[in-house]
């Protein structure tokens, strides 16, 4: 990224350690929400500030994380080739799915059983008949909060493939053209959610809940990949898309919340789901440009905290789903009001993560597998060997 400096990709690494970490706190917020939710462990200790937390962190977390996807995928074709590209995806993705998956599954499994012993029984135990999929989704191996990685490495993969075809070429330019229009148009928007409106409406409240299977239906390649395909786009139109993105974030965030308390305003007349799909459709888009804009805006430069957490923020995307059901169990019955509950437990699983990666991943040859090297650990001396830059 030469014509854009080292500050620009200092923002986007910012930006994707704070949107990791909100992971924990969607994830906590899910515990306590007041409506129904995809998870069907609950706290009796509710409050609508979970529920207006999830939604909006859902409306645009994945979205951008999608489209930083995009960009960072199209940087590595760059530099690496096609070649390249798929053995650093398969390295950084696949093989740590194939190391922790199940692993992962099998921890949530055990905390979401005790969860369900103590909301159905209201005592410890274990009974795995009382952990079942919430309806809709089809009985048998799920990769819970791990298809993230798993649609992105396919992505990846077909980014690949198809960049040996020069043929194609012309089609893609000429895409990534319209994108780049959509992008710089007061109307563009309203387009980008078309697709997102053809992906959503068969779901409640036009909401799309990742399945987490490892064949995921159409809708959710559609969804995250129009935003993957945006991604690819905005790296070669970097130059001219980033100043407006940091230059007009403050717009895109407001126009967002109106179109995220429309949404609201639907939700509660009932609309359609295809009504809906499209107006958060807008609000993801929105908020996903004004994510970005402000990380170039006010986090430009490195940051010890933001660049750890940066560091770290891969291993904290894999351990945080079963601390939070763990840490949500031991915290069920006791008479805490809601948003203390979901404090304690977003401070505890942030604090384990962080701690478990410190002592466990970032000198080791788990951070080699995740983050490509080893850096060195604050505790203790550096390992012989490690690699220090």
């Amino acid at each position: 990224m030469e014509t854009q400096g080292p500050a620009r990709l200092h923002a986007l690494d910012n930006l994707r350690a704070l949107m990791m970490w909100l992971g924990v706190v969607l994830h906590v917020a899910l515990i306590h929400t007041v409506h129904a939710n995809p998870l069907p462990w609950r706290d009796p200790q509710r409050t609508i500030v979970a529920d207006i937390a999830w939604t909006a962190i859902h409306t645009f977390r994945m979205p951008a994380f999608f489209i930083l996807a995009g960009f960072f995928v199209m940087m590595l074709l760059q530099s690496r080739g096609p070649k390249g590209l798929a053995e650093h995806r398969l390295a950084r993705l696949g093989a740590p799915i194939v190391v922790f998956w199940l692993p992962i599954v099998m921890a949530c499994g055990l905390f979401a059983a005790l969860y369900m012993h103590r909301m159905v029984r209201g005592t410890w135990g274990i009974d795995m008949s009382l952990v079942t999929p919430p309806p809709g989704v089809p009985v048998g191996p799920n990769l819970l909060h791990l298809w993230f990685v798993w649609m992105l490495l396919w992505m990846s993969l077909g980014t690949a493939v198809l960049a040996q075809f020069e043929g194609l070429r012309p089609l893609f330019t000429a895409a990534g053209a319209f994108l780049r229009r959509l992008a710089t148009s007061w109307w563009g928007v309203l387009v980008l959610a078309l697709p997102l409106q053809g992906a959503g409406w068969a779901y409640p409240n036009g909401i799309l809940v990742s399945s987490g299977l490892f064949l995921p239906p159409f809708a959710e390649w559609l969804h995250y990949g129009t935003f993957f395909a945006f991604g690819a786009a905005a790296y070669t139109w970097r130059a001219e898309l980033f100043p407006v993105w940091e230059r007009r974030w403050w717009v895109f965030a407001g126009l967002g919340l109106a179109a995220y308390l429309a949404a609201g305003a639907m939700m509660e007349r009932r609309s359609p789901a295809s009504d809906l799909a499209f107006v958060q459709g807008c609000a993801s888009w929105l908020w996903s440009f004004a994510a970005i804009g402000a990380a170039l805006r006010f986090l430009p430069a490195s940051n010890k905290v933001l660049a750890y957490l940066s560091d770290s923020s891969y291993w904290v995307y894999i351990l945080h789903l079963p601390l939070t059901i763990a840490f949500g169990c031991a915290l069920y019955a006791l008479e805490l009001p809601g948003l203390l509950k979901i404090a304690l437990n977003i401070a505890a699983t942030t604090v384990v993560c962080l701690v478990t990666y410190e002592l466990w991943v970032r000198s080791t040859w788990v951070g080699e597998l995740l983050n490509g090297r080893r850096r060195p650990s604050r505790f203790g001396p550096t390992p012989q060997g490690l690699a220090t830059r």
